[in-house]
């Protein structure tokens, strides 16, 4: 048995052990994602249009996040609500901002990787950085969605004859909460990922300039700026389509 398949069976059991149906479900949104990514990635390879797929694929995407990770249809068809229409403007900034700093491509530390390789493999990287930006910030937008709505919802069942503006402070005052371990989660993820690159930049003496105009940290960086904003942009959407919900 792989070191990968004995961590996939002890994930199984300790989610069946610990959440049971819903911990099942979870695990199958793993497994669909994973397939998802992997299906995306093998018709690029064989040349199908990007933008088509990503326009696919993304909401098939949030839909397995969304409605795999919930028990409760109306929490999911209010997240998948306001996260769709959160990752449309997440897109377009995505769309000007790569524009904008020119990062598409390989970064020089593969340099060495691709001696002898044709630099000119008839895709298109501007496209490929897009679809990457915009699958990486989908996990941080359902989940900020998902909890926005459940947290909403629970509330105007306890309170309702709660005005609109004190529902609307209140779901601020969520949002606080779950804006600051989203953050977290998402710096932690940047920095822990990133680890062994920021110790090939200190190690070969980069300057600041450097690291800021180095391709692959201009990526992630920008990944992890717009996941901070799909969250920021997540808050007041969700409130909004709760408290406009004629059915909770």
């Amino acid at each position: 048995m792989s070191t990968m398949l004995a961590l996939l069976l002890t994930l199984l059991i300790l989610m069946i052990l610990i959440g049971g149906a819903a911990g099942i479900k979870s695990y199958l949104s793993i497994i669909i994602n994973f397939c998802l990514v992997f299906l995306v990635a093998l018709l690029i390879s064989w040349g199908a249009n990007i933008i088509l797929t990503a326009a696919c694929f993304v909401p098939l995407k949030l839909l397995t996040i969304i409605y795999l990770g919930t028990h409760d249809t109306r929490i999911a068809d209010k997240s998948f609500l306001s996260s769709f229409s959160v990752t449309v403007i997440i897109v377009l900034l995505i769309l000007l901002f790569n524009f904008l700093a020119q990062t598409p491509g390989i970064g020089e530390q593969a340099g060495e990787d691709l001696i002898g390789l044709s630099d000119g493999p008839g895709l298109g990287f501007a496209a490929i950085g897009v679809i990457v930006a915009v699958f990486s910030t989908l996990g941080a937008i359902s989940e900020a969605a998902v909890a926005m709505s459940a947290g909403l919802i629970e509330l105007k069942h306890q309170n309702e004859d709660l005005s609109a503006l004190k529902f609307y402070q209140s779901g601020l005052n969520i949002g606080e909460d779950i804006l600051g371990t989203a953050v977290n989660t998402i710096l932690f993820g940047f920095f822990g990922s990133f680890l062994a690159l920021f110790i090939w930049y200190t190690r070969l003496n980069y300057t600041v300039s450097q690291i800021l105009n180095d391709k692959l940290f201009a990526q992630e960086f920008l990944i992890m700026c717009y996941s901070i904003i799909g969250v920021l942009l997540v808050i007041p959407l969700t409130t909004f389509v709760v408290a406009h919900s004629k059915k909770i």
